[in-house]
């Protein structure tokens, strides 16, 4: 039988909640990033908006793709399948290799220019899991977290921006002369 190359939005975002388990990360950790840098700037955060922005992240093709070859090259590293110099570069998280930086940016623009910004954000100050993924990375050589953390804190910037959105939304609809418009795509 041929290996399929195409999913739908459902399976990519079972697949991608496998590989993120498999590799110690949930959902709602993910979710709970997402909920801190926008309780910031807003009362109105619920972990339940969190966490469907996170999961709705993870059922894009792009983030699919983007976190299905980090997790995949960060595995092979683990099992020294990558060769020298690269391994080595990789093992170390060297701050100068800037192509993780690239996955997570490119992931989190998928909601703009505020996506890239709240990336830059959780790149910087390393919360929550993404500082126990950084941690782990750099700490134990049986475990390499080079794409992982960048691609779990650009899934928490997309998915807080997203919440900005709908909070967003919700508040333009409150605008008596709001009219409702049907929209063939979603936030």
């Amino acid at each position: 039988m041929k290996a399929r190359a195409l999913f739908n939005r459902e399976e990519m975002l079972e697949m991608n909640r496998k590989t993120l388990l498999e590799r110690g990360v949930t959902i709602e950790e993910i979710a709970e990033i997402a909920h801190m840098q926008q309780s910031k700037w807003s009362d109105d955060i619920s972990m339940k908006d969190c966490i469907d922005s996170v999961e709705k992240i993870l059922s894009l093709r792009d983030t699919f793709h983007l976190l299905q070859l980090g997790a995949e090259i960060d595995r092979l590293t683990e099992e020294n399948l990558i060769r020298e110099p690269l391994r080595e570069i990789l093992n170390a998280d060297l701050g100068m290799f800037g192509i993780d930086e690239l996955f997570g940016l490119e992931l989190a623009g998928l909601y703009g220019t505020i996506g890239k910004t709240n990336f830059g954000d959780i790149d910087v100050n390393k919360p929550l899991v993404v500082a126990r993924l950084n941690h782990d990375g750099k700490s134990d050589k049986h475990q390499c977290h080079t794409f992982l953390d960048d691609i779990v804190g650009a899934i928490a910037a997309a998915a807080s921006t997203r919440v900005a959105q709908i909070i967003n939304e919700r508040e333009a609809r409150k605008d008596p002369s709001y009219q409702e418009i049907k929209l063939d795509f979603d936030l």
